[in-house]
């Protein structure tokens, strides 16, 4: 049975961090608020969980997970060959609405679906996400919806389609935007924008003047 708490309700917001985070060590599903959009989550380092995540959304291997962290300084055990443009998009832009796909460090024992030696990076800006990031570390997040359908701004409308595959919901109320975070490939000489969302390829121009955006 699912258990959901009002992280806007004090005392419940410590506890339902704290059960979150259990979960999560458990190798368990949990939904967290975040600065787009709800998010599905799981430790980015159990193969078992990330697998869960994706079956609880409807979605195949060849879509991989991307991974929240709490801190820019995770990327040092994360990443390898990451630039000093991709350096300067992160003093930018995080915490915020920016996915960095880099190549991440060979020796990781994870399984975030079919990347081919990358990872969809992001530290998002919601104080929820943040604390339960800095408490159990990286994780696998995708948006908290089954494939198909519009991803959820409400944790109402995550639970009516997860249900009982979560553990745990925090209910943080509406998140801030509904507009997914903008995606940026760095492991090319010139990032290349992939995927226009909430920050605009003139914003990301004026830190990366040689952007190119993908067709």
């Amino acid at each position: 049975m699912a258990r959901r708490y009002d992280t806007n309700d004090a005392t419940d917001r410590v506890t339902g961090l704290r059960e979150a985070a259990s979960a999560v060590r458990r190798g368990e599903l949990v939904v967290l608020p975040t600065d787009t959009v709800y998010g599905i989550g799981a430790d980015a380092f159990s193969s078992a969980a990330v697998a869960d995540l994706l079956d609880a959304k409807g979605r195949g291997r060849s879509m991989p997970t991307p991974v929240l962290i709490g801190s820019p300084n995770t990327l040092h055990g994360l990443v390898t060959d990451f630039s000093e443009l991709a350096w300067e998009l992160v003093d930018a832009f995080w915490p915020g609405a920016l996915t960095l796909v880099a190549k991440h460090q060979p020796s990781l024992q994870w399984d975030l679906g079919d990347t081919r030696g990358t990872v969809a990076v992001r530290m998002p800006l919601h104080p929820v996400a943040i604390e339960l990031l800095t408490e159990v570390g990286p994780m696998g997040v995708s948006s908290a919806n089954l494939t198909g359908h519009p991803s959820p701004e409400t944790c109402d409308a995550a639970q009516e389609m997860l249900g009982d595959s979560v553990s745990v919901y925090l209910d943080g109320g509406p998140t801030p935007g509904n507009v997914p975070s903008s995606i940026v490939d760095v492991t090319r000489e010139v990032p290349l924008l992939l995927r226009a969302g909430a920050i605009s390829a003139e914003e990301l121009r004026k830190v990366v003047p040689d952007l190119e955006v993908a067709n």
